[in-house]
């Protein structure tokens, strides 16, 4: 679907790009192709898609997947891929993604989408942390965002931390901007996740995040000084307690939080919930 197209079916719908909405639709064949061929989808596939927009991706998903089940929000969108995409393996669903309870979705499931910018964190951690996870997620994102998704030690945020902690990251391939309609201001990337198979249990994951969330409340900060602004309470280590917990760990409380990997993150955890 060229631009011509699109804007034709907008015209005859009376519709138009929603800039709140995030909707830059992807119109480059090749990207959309690349994007496909990177979910790495079968015929026994199920696809959740987020935002299918016109419908251009999803068209081509749905040319391997068993079914796609393609949720949009906004119901101009709707409207338009009733009108226009009569498959059978493909079901429209008019939902908010923030609020679709995936609990009901065949287990394995994949997810596909071109996620606007403010949906990308939300999104990804509503599904890394479901009770029902997908299998993977192949994802247009802003390639700032992908790159941060997948930064290494030495770069790390919370936005790397929360999504290692469930899942493997791979940038697949950057999409000029110039494959998009309306043109963003940005380049994107594909981004492929995939979920770990171990899942930590719930209580672990809160004294995990909560140990994160202390170490970045100041990133350029020390850790130790982060945790004992964040960590120490009358019944609890203080910093000296503090000092000797990261050092049992073998990290430096120097340190600071963008240096530490999954791994350190995870044993220092482990390492608290002992001493506490």
């Amino acid at each position: 679907m060229d631009k011509t197209s699109i804007k034709t079916i907008l015209d005859d719908h009376d519709a138009q790009p929603k800039k709140r909405f995030g909707q830059n639709f992807l119109v480059d064949r090749n990207a959309i192709e690349n994007m496909a061929k990177a979910a790495g989808l079968g015929p026994k596939d199920v696809v959740l898609e987020i935002g299918p927009g016109l419908g251009s991706l999803t068209k081509e998903i749905a040319k391997t997947a068993k079914k796609v089940i393609a949720v949009e929000f906004d119901r101009r969108m709707v409207k338009v891929l009733e009108d226009t995409l009569h498959l059978e393996n493909v079901e429209i669903i008019e939902a908010d993604i923030l609020k679709f309870d995936e609990t009901g979705l065949p287990s394995p499931y994949k997810v596909v989408a071109n996620l606007p910018f403010y949906l990308s964190a939300p999104a990804i951690r509503k599904f890394l942390e479901s009770k029902n996870p997908p299998q993977d997620l192949t994802l247009i994102v802003q390639k700032e965002v992908a790159q941060r998704i997948a930064a290494k030690p030495g770069q790390m945020s919370i936005l790397a931390v929360a999504t290692q902690f469930y899942a493997t990251p791979q940038i697949i391939r950057v999409i000029s901007r110039n494959c998009f309609w309306p043109v963003p201001n940005v380049d994107s990337a594909i981004l492929r996740l995939t979920p770990k198979i171990n899942r930590p249990e719930k209580q672990f994951s809160d004294l995990f995040f909560m140990i994160v969330k202390a170490g970045f409340s100041q990133p350029r900060k020390q850790l130790i000084n982060n945790f004992s602004k964040k960590l120490t309470r009358a019944d609890g280590p203080g910093r000296e307690g503090l000092e000797l917990w990261l050092k049992e760990s073998e990290i430096d409380p120097a340190r600071r939080a963008e240096t530490l990997s999954i791994e350190e993150w995870i044993n220092l955890a482990k390492a608290y919930s002992i001493k506490s």
